[in-house]
């Protein structure tokens, strides 16, 4: 009974040690799919704002376009402005492009293309105090527009945002879809968003154009590093337990074979 009764701690002990490393081992290889990702991600930044400038494709193209392969593309659009409609995106801007920083917001704005269908303009950052267009100093003009910008896919909500306050026209996401819904517009609406260019900040200087966020951190291989490092010192663990069990086990049958 007592052998059976180690044998089963044997077995539970194995199976313990299998999972854990199972998992940690998990844990190393998502990192390193996380890097791989990352990397990419971080090319695609570095090339992609420097390549030419595309026209938009119109709303009947946009359900096939590969927007991950498309973000932070340099994209023309020709339309005009809903400036009526604008809502603000919280953000904080801590290593800005301009001479603007700090806590603010996104000014978002539907820019009606006229081929049809209507595009959600990121025109740029605008401190807390100075988020209004007269305290921007802008005399804003729903005339003919053409203004470049980046492609950026839709942003996701998480269980940490906040909960958007569309009746003041506050987000805490770019979420298309909500923004969308506040602002009214009708007919189709672009799956992503428009990040205008540097080029593009008005002559007073709000919204202060060309911040979107480019510099990423990249510790995932640190980070598989040390669930491999974590693997591997289970590992010795283990075998440094085996073989003091085994030195003990050993011990009392030399002792017999010495008497």
């Amino acid at each position: 009974m007592e052998r059976r009764v180690g044998l089963v701690r044997i077995v539970l002990g194995a199976v313990a040690v299998f999972a854990a490393l199972a998992v940690l081992v998990s844990l190393g290889n998502w990192q390193m799919r996380r890097l791989h990702d990352k990397e990419a991600l971080l090319a695609a930044v570095a090339e992609r704002p420097g390549l030419p400038v595309l026209d938009l494709p119109p709303p009947g193209a946009w359900g096939g376009l590969d927007l991950q392969m498309l973000e932070y593309r340099p994209f023309r659009l020709e339309g005009r402005f809903l400036h009526e409609r604008e809502v603000r995106v919280f953000t904080n801007l801590p290593d800005p492009n301009g001479p603007l920083r700090g806590p603010g917001y996104w000014i978002v704005t539907p820019f009606v293309l006229h081929g049809g269908g209507t595009v959600l303009v990121n025109r740029g950052f605008a401190p807390q105090d100075r988020f209004r267009p007269a305290e921007r100093g802008e005399t804003l003009s729903d005339a003919p527009a053409t203004v470049v910008g980046l492609l950026r896919p839709d942003d996701v909500r998480t269980v940490f945002t906040p909960e958007d306050k569309p009746e003041s026209g506050l987000f805490f996401t770019r979420s298309i879809g909500p923004i969308a819904a506040a602002a009214g517009l009708d007919g189709p609406v672009a799956p992503f968003s428009i990040d205008l260019v540097a080029a593009e900040t008005p002559p007073g200087g709000l919204p202060q154009a060309g911040e979107t966020l480019m510099r990423f951190p990249n510790n995932h291989l640190q980070y598989a590093v040390t669930w491999y490092g974590l693997a591997a010192a289970l590992v010795a663990v283990v075998l440094v337990f085996l073989w003091g069990r085994r030195r003990s086990a050993k011990g009392p049958a030399a002792l017999d074979g010495d008497g």
